[in-house]
């Protein structure tokens, strides 16, 4: 590990409390990085801090200990119920990291409580748990944290509970309102006391965090830490320790790529990143079955209950691949991580910056490398424009195993595979008509047969950005698709059943004549009550006086007359409907009107 200092924890202007001091030195973390040097005194100074610092630098403990030294200094101690720190951040994997960290603080300080507030638990366990342990200190995520603000009824009062709130920390600010949790954020805000010390701590500023900062700060210090050398000259937002590669490939060399490389690092840690949810169930079903003797996890944001259980796991492992989207791509420290692997490019550069930062972590080496289309080539100097990231290339390897068969047979042989690539290739397809550098990015430059050959399709999917196009360079499997089953018997069975079910209600409706609705009954009403006001209107003009059953009645004869001209019902009929021949000379001037409009 390359020493980062920035002088030690004893060098303080204030003096650190000796079970902080204690906990430093059994971490092993003797001297200070230079965001803690800058943030610590000042945060414990009752100053409001917005933190900007390069990923990995070490901003949890910048705040972690001063707000244990905050605590620590209160006049009146904090009671079991009474809440003294927040600290919200926006993935549960990042909670469970923070709430690992101060765990290890507040072993020594036994009058602290600690609590984490997270989705994919049950809130009214959280609830019991608050009752029972306290929570002194608050790691949350922002909807957890905004639903226990509403438990009043299940016996929680969080509103009274956070009237004794010193400090609030708002982790990867900008993520936080990337992510939609602007309006979380801002209900959470208005049950918190003005009178507090409030942090913001973020790799990137962006336009949303200084309107953040605008509504939730008071006169705050802005802190903006850089790396010496090169990055401090260039503004370089990636560790100086890390290098960084991209890959020139096409679109159906890519998967055999990632697989090579993979083989060629078996015994080494690795994040792969997806741009969707679909294509890390699809590739890392694939890259099981590829890479033999390594372990392999999948963890992304639609996953509900098993993605902390897969995080606490794959950090303790020695080596293995995550296969994950975004959602691993902030502020999460996996120990020693080799190499990040960006198989799509992600939709922004600043997330390009903090995936990377998920290697070269607090003074460690690492390697990034990003797979780029030749299309996308201009991608690089983008990068080294607009984030300041110096970047290699590495050159694909020649003659490569081809493992796209392979995939194929996988879809063949089992349903779930097929269907798993057909919903990755769309989601994929979709999320590259949504990146934010779309002239780089260029859907409509996008060669689909190369690509549905990289997802080892068996056929083309039905959607709608490939409608009207032609793929001379792409053969389809020359049977039917549907033939294809299920290796699960009971998830076959369950689709023979709807199968049958389908076939049924095409043979009862194959004799029926179907029935077409012409317009909206919501539409059919708008037409009538505009006809019922033109009639009043035209009445008004001719000096009548009609009530509204007259108009009703009025509309009903007009709709008569009509049917007579038509043929539709008889002479004899049309008479004994109406009511007078004075109406019917009035009905027919009527019509005769509406007619020639």
């Amino acid at each position: 590990m390359e020493a980062v200092t920035e002088g030690t924890w004893e060098a303080l202007p204030a003096p650190l409390s000796a079970g902080v001091l204690r906990t430093l030195r059994a971490l092993r973390f003797p001297r200070m990085t230079p965001v803690q040097s800058a943030t610590i005194p000042l945060f414990m100074n009752n100053k409001d801090v917005a933190a900007e610092a390069v990923t990995g630098s070490g901003k949890t403990l910048a705040f972690v200990i001063p707000i244990l030294e905050i605590l620590l200094r209160r006049e009146e101690k904090l009671k079991k119920m009474q809440v003294g720190a927040i600290i919200i951040t926006p993935t549960r994997e990042l909670a469970v990291q923070i709430d690992e960290v101060l765990s290890h603080f507040t072993k020594h300080f036994p009058q602290f409580s600690q609590i984490l507030l997270i989705g994919g638990t049950n809130p009214v366990e959280d609830i019991e748990k608050f009752k029972e342990h306290g929570g002194n200190i608050i790691v949350a995520t922002p909807g957890r944290l905004e639903d226990m603000f509403r438990r009043k009824a299940d016996g929680l009062d969080l509103a009274r509970c956070v009237k004794s709130l010193d400090v609030l920390v708002l982790d990867e600010a900008d993520r936080l309102l990337d992510m939609g949790f602007e309006a979380s954020i801002n209900t959470i805000l208005e049950f918190l006391p003005k009178q507090r010390r409030t942090g913001l701590f973020s790799a990137t500023q962006t336009q949303e965090v200084e309107n953040l900062v605008r509504a939730g700060l008071r006169n705050p210090v802005r802190i903006s830490v850089k790396e010496k050398g090169v990055a401090a000259s260039s503004t370089q937002k990636t560790p100086t320790r890390l290098e960084n590669y991209y890959m020139i490939c096409r679109a159906d060399e890519k998967f055999n790529q990632l697989v090579h490389f993979l083989r060629q690092h078996k015994q080494e840690k690795h994040l792969v990143f997806f741009s969707t949810c679909a294509c890390v169930e699809y590739y890392g079903k694939a890259l099981e079955s590829m890479v033999k003797n390594a372990k392999i996890m999948c963890i992304h944001g639609k996953m509900k209950h098993k993605r902390n259980k897969i995080f606490t796991e794959f950090r303790k492992l020695p080596s293995g691949i995550l296969v994950c989207t975004d959602v691993m791509a902030r502020g999460i420290d996996i120990p020693e991580v080799n190499w990040v692997l960006q198989y799509d490019p992600p939709r922004s550069a600043s997330a390009f910056v903090h995936r990377c930062g998920r290697t070269a972590r607090i003074g460690h080496v690492g390697s990034a490398l990003v797979f780029l289309l030749p299309m996308e080539e201009s991608y690089v100097n983008f990068l080294s424009i607009n984030q300041k990231c110096p970047m290699q290339e590495m050159k694909p390897p020649k003659n490569m195993v081809d493992l796209l068969p392979k995939l194929k047979s996988m879809a063949l042989a089992d349903r779930a595979v097929f269907e798993k690539g057909m919903k990755a290739f769309v989601s994929y397809v979709q999320a590259y008509a949504k990146h934010e550098c779309s002239l780089i990015f260029r859907i409509k430059d996008l060669d689909f047969a190369s690509l549905a050959r990289g997802f080892a399709l068996l056929r083309m999917p039905k959607m709608p950005e490939l409608k009207g196009k032609s793929f001379s360079d792409f053969i389809p499997v020359s049977f039917d698709t549907d033939t294809i089953t299920f290796k699960d018997k009971n998830r076959e069975k369950q689709r023979q059943k709807l199968l049958e079910q389908q076939r049924k209600e095409k043979q009862e409706n194959e004799g029926k004549k179907k029935f077409i609705r012409n317009k909206a009954w919501s539409k059919q009403k708008a037409k009538k009550e505009k006809k019922k006001k033109m009639v009043a209107k035209r009445k008004r003009e001719e000096g009548s006086d009609l009530e509204d059953e007259d108009l009703e009645e009025l509309l009903n004869d007009t709709r008569l007359l009509k049917r007579l001209k038509k043929g539709k019902i008889s002479e004899e009929e049309f008479e004994k409907r109406l009511t007078g021949s004075e109406r019917k000379v009035e009905m027919e001037v009527i019509t005769d009107s509406e007619s020639e409009d």
